[in-house]
C-alpha cells in the first residue's frame, strides 16, 4: 500500500501559498461594506436568534452552504457536506453499518459508531440524545440549506458535548405555490440513488420535503446497503408568531458490516471483509422516525422560542461478539427567552433557557451463533440467536438550564458571559436475574456547571479579534457505561465523565469584499478523557476507560474567495494532541499522541462557473495518524483529489441538471478511517480507489 507520506510541513506550506495567491488576486481598494456575497458571508444560524453579527461573538464559527460553492454533491455522507471546515474531521468508514467518525478538535474520534462529543441539531431541534450520542444514519442531507459549526467548548451552552455544535438548517421553501423535482445517480459498485423533492409557498405557509432510495453493493465485500429515507418541513406565520413542524423518517432493511482489517489484509486485499464479520453475518437493520414542533415570537425587546420533539428507533444489530436488539423511545423540549436592556450605561442581551430530554432503551443481547456449532450458548441449530445474555431498560434523563449575557461597549467591544448546569441521570432496570446472574439494576447521576467568558473587539466593521475561556462537560453514553469488561450488566461504576477547559483566541472577517477568513488558536486541557479500547479476546467489542489528563493545542485556518468566475476555499487544521497523564497497569502513555487524529489536515476547493456550466476540483491531504495509545502503529498519510463536472441549468423549464463525478481521481490507496485501539491489529478501514458516478436532475420552476 502506498503511504502517501504527507509531510508535516507540507500542509502549512500549501495553505500559505493558497492564502498568498488569493490575497494577491483580490482587489485592494474595494470599499468596506456589510453587503457581501452570501457565499462568503460568515452567516450564523445557531446564534441567529441573538441578532448578533458573528464578528461580535467570541467563538470559532464556520458556515457551509453545501451545493452553492461546491455543486454536484451526492448528499449521502457528511464527509462531502462538511468539507472545508477547519477543525472538523469526518472519517468515512465506507461501512454502511457504521456512521462516519465526526470529530471537532479531536472530540468524537473515540466513537466506535454514531457520533460522540459533538451536538447535532436540525433546524434548532436536537438530533443528539440525552446521553450525548447521535446516530447520523437517518440524517437527511437532501434538503439542507446551510450548516453552521461552532467549534470548541464555547458551544457547551448548547449541551452535553466537548467538541462543538453542528446546526443543520433546511433550505428555504420554493417561492412558487408548488414545484417538484427528481434526481437519479448511478456509480461504481452498483451504486444507485433515486430522489424526489417537492415544495412551495402559499400565502404565509411554506413547505418542502424529499424522499430518497439508495442501493449499493459497496466497495468492499459484505458491504451491501439498501435504505429509504425522507424529510418534510412546513412553516407558517400567524400574526407575529412563527410556527414550524418537521419530520424525518428512515428505513434500512440491510446494511452489512465488513469490519476493519489488519495491516496484512489492508496491503494484500483491501476490498476483503473481515472473515469474522462474514462468518457472523455482521449487519444492521434499523428504522427510525423523529418529529418536532417549534414556535418563536417577539416578546418585548427580545424573542421567545420553544420546541418539543420525539421519536422512536428500532435496531437489530448482529455483531461479531453478540446480537444486539434495541428499541428506543426518546423525547424532549426546550425553551428560551431573550431580552435587550440598558443597564449601567451598557447594552445587554440576556438569554435564559432550559433543555429537557429523556430516552428509554430496551436493550437485549444474545450470543451470535452464526458459524458456530451447537454449544451451550447456541443450543438451537440454524438459529442465529443463542442464549440471551442481557435484557435491561436503560433510561437517561437530562435537565440543562443556562443563562447568557452579552454586553456591548461603544459598538466595538462585545463581552459574552454564560453558564450552564447539566444534570444527567442514568438508570438501568435489569430484567435478566437468575441464581448465577444477580440483579444489576442501579443508577448514576452525573452533573457539572460549565461557565464561559469571552470578549470580541470589532476594530473595523468587517474585522474582529476575540479571546475566550470556556469549559465543557461530556458524559459517557449508555453503551459506553454498559459495556463492562467483566461482562456484567448494569452501569460501569468506574467510568467517569470528562471535563475540559479551553483557552482560545482568534480573528475573523472579510477583506477586500472578496476574501473571507477565520483563524483560531486554542489550548484545551481535558480531565478524565474517555478512551476506547478492546481486550485481546478476538471479539471486537469496545470498552472505555478514563485517561488522567490530556492536552490539545491547535491552529485552525479557513479562507474563501470570489475571483471572477472562480469560488476558492481552503482550510488547514493543526492538531497537537497529547496524553499528559495516562497509566494502564504498569504502562504509561504520557507524551504519546492521542490516536485517531492526524497532526495536519489540509482541504482545498476551486469551483468554476460560467453560463450555467461548472467544474469543481477538491483536494484533501492528511498526515499520518496513530491508531493505538502506545503509538506503535499508524495509518499512513495521504492526499486525494476529487472532480465534478456539470451544469446548473439546461433547457429552461423544466430544468435539467447533469453531473459527472470522479472521486479519488489519481487512484490512491489510503485508509479512510480507523478503529482506535482495536484488538488483533484490526485497525484499518480502507477507502475506495478511483470511482465514478453520473447523475441527472429535473425540476420545475422555483
Amino acid at each position: 500500500m502506498s503511504s502517501g507520506n504527507f509531510g508535516r510541513g507540507s500542509p502549512r506550506l500549501f495553505v500559505a501559498v493558497v492564502t498568498a495567491v488569493v490575497c494577491g488576486q483580490a482587489p485592494a481598494g474595494a470599499q468596506q461594506t456589510d453587503t457581501v456575497p452570501h457565499r462568503l458571508a460568515p452567516v450564523v444560524t445557531v446564534t441567529r436568534e441573538q441578532g448578533k453579527s458573528p464578528l461580535e461573538l467570541p467563538f470559532a464559527i464556520s458556515t457551509v452552504t453545501p451545493d452553492s460553492a461546491r455543486p454536484g454533491q451526492r448528499h449521502t455522507q457528511l464527509d462531502e457536506t462538511l468539507f472545508l471546515l477547519p477543525g472538523v474531521t469526518v472519517a468515512n468508514r465506507n461501512n454502511p453499518s457504521q456512521d462516519p467518525r465526526v470529530s471537532i478538535r479531536g472530540f468524537g474520534a473515540r466513537s466506535a459508531f454514531g457520533v460522540r462529543g459533538v451536538r447535532i441539531l436540525r433546524d434548532g431541534m436536537p438530533l443528539t440524545l440525552p446521553d450525548g450520542q447521535t446516530p447520523v444514519d437517518y440524517l437527511d442531507l437532501e434538503s439542507v440549506g446551510e450548516i453552521e459549526v461552532i467549534r470548541g467548548s464555547a458551544a457547551a451552552l448548547y449541551g452535553n458535548a466537548s467538541g462543538g455544535v453542528i446546526d443543520i438548517h433546511s433550505a428555504p421553501p420554493p417561492s412558487v405555490p408548488f414545484t417538484a423535482g427528481a434526481r437519479a445517480l448511478y456509480g461504481d459498485n452498483s451504486f444507485q440513488r433515486w430522489t424526489g423533492t417537492f415544495g412551495g409557498t402559499a400565502g404565509t405557509v411554506g413547505y418542502l420535503g424529499d424522499f430518497n432510495y439508495t442501493d449499493q453493493q459497496g466497495y468492499r465485500d459484505h458491504a451491501r446497503q439498501r435504505v429509504t429515507s425522507g424529510f418534510g418541513r412546513a412553516a407558517w406565520t400567524t400574526g407575529k408568531t412563527n410556527l414550524a413542524f418537521q419530520i424525518l423518517g428512515f428505513d434500512e432493511p440491510l446494511a452489512e458490516n465488513p469490519g476493519a482489517l489488519t495491516r496484512a489484509l489492508l496491503d494484500s486485499a483491501p476490498t476483503m471483509a473481515d472473515p469474522q464479520s462474514v462468518l457472523k453475518r455482521a449487519r444492521k437493520v434499523v428504522s427510525q422516525v423523529q418529529a418536532g414542533f417549534s414556535v418563536d415570537r417577539p416578546v418585548g425587546s427580545g424573542q421567545f422560542m420553544a420546541n418539543v420533539y420525539g421519536g422512536t428507533r428500532d435496531l437489530y444489530n448482529p455483531l461479531t461478539y453478540a446480537i444486539v436488539d434495541v428499541g428506543r423511545a426518546s423525547y424532549g423540549a426546550g425553551a428560551r427567552i431573550s431580552q435587550k436592556a440598558r443597564f449601567i450605561g451598557l447594552e445587554h442581551t440576556l438569554t435564559m433557557g432550559v433543555d429537557l430530554g429523556r430516552q428509554n432503551d430496551h436493550r437485549r443481547n444474545w450470543a451470535n451463533c452464526n458459524g458456530v456449532a451447537t454449544l451451550d450458548s447456541c443450543p438451537t441449530p440454524n438459529d442465529e440467536k443463542g442464549l440471551i445474555s442481557l435484557d435491561q431498560n436503560e433510561i437517561v434523563s437530562n435537565v440543562g438550564p443556562y443563562i447568557r449575557d452579552e454586553l456591548a461597549f461603544d459598538n466595538r467591544y462585545f463581552v459574552t458571559l454564560g453558564v450552564r448546569a447539566d444534570y444527567v441521570r442514568f438508570q438501568v432496570d435489569d430484567h435478566l436475574i437468575t441464581s448465577t446472574d444477580p440483579d444489576n439494576s442501579g443508577g448514576r447521576t452525573l452533573h457539572a456547571v460549565s461557565p464561559i467568558g469571552g470578549i470580541s473587539w470589532r476594530y473595523t466593521p468587517l474585522h474582529s479579534v476575540y479571546a475566550t475561556v470556556s469549559t465543557a462537560f461530556e458524559t459517557p453514553t449508555t453503551t459506553e457505561l454498559g459495556n463492562q469488561p467483566d461482562g456484567s450488566a448494569g452501569l460501569n461504576p468506574d467510568l467517569r465523565p470528562q471535563y475540559s477547559t479551553t483557552y482560545e483566541m482568534g480573528a475573523k472577517g472579510i477583506a477586500f469584499n472578496h476574501l473571507r477568513y477565520d483563524a483560531s488558536l486554542f489550548d484545551t486541557e481535558v480531565r478524565d478523557e474517555l478512551i476506547p479500547y478492546q481486550v485481546p479476546d478476538g471479539s471486537g467489542r469496545t470498552y472505555y476507560r478514563n485517561a488522567g489528563h490530556t492536552r490539545r493545542q491547535g491552529v485552525e485556518l479557513g479562507i474563501g474567495a470570489l475571483v471572477g468566475d472562480f469560488t476558492l476555499g481552503a482550510s488547514y487544521t493543526y492538531s497537537h494532541f497529547r496524553f499528559q497523564r495516562f497509566v494502564v497497569g504498569s504502562v504509561s502513555y504520557a507524551g504519546n499522541s492521542i490516536p485517531g487524529i492526524p497532526l495536519d489536515q489540509l482541504e482545498l476547493a476551486a469551483t468554476w462557473k460560467h453560463r450555467g456550466v461548472y467544474a469543481t476540483l477538491e483536494g484533501l491531504a492528511q498526515s499520518r495518524m496513530f491508531v493505538d495509545d502506545g503509538n506503535t502503529t499508524d495509518a499512513p498519510g495521504y492526499a486525494i483529489v476529487n472532480l465534478r463536472l456539470g451544469a446548473t441549468t439546461l433547457f429552461g423549464q423544466p430544468t435539467l441538471v447533469p453531473v459527472v463525478g470522479i472521486s479519488n481521481l489519481f487512484d490512491r490507496r489510503y485508509v479512510g478511517s480507523v478503529a482506535v485501539n482495536a484488538s488483533g491489529g484490526k485497525f484499518f478501514e480502507p477507502a475506495p480507489g478511483r470511482s465514478f458516478f453520473v447523475g441527472l436532475s429535473v425540476s420545475g420552476p422555483r
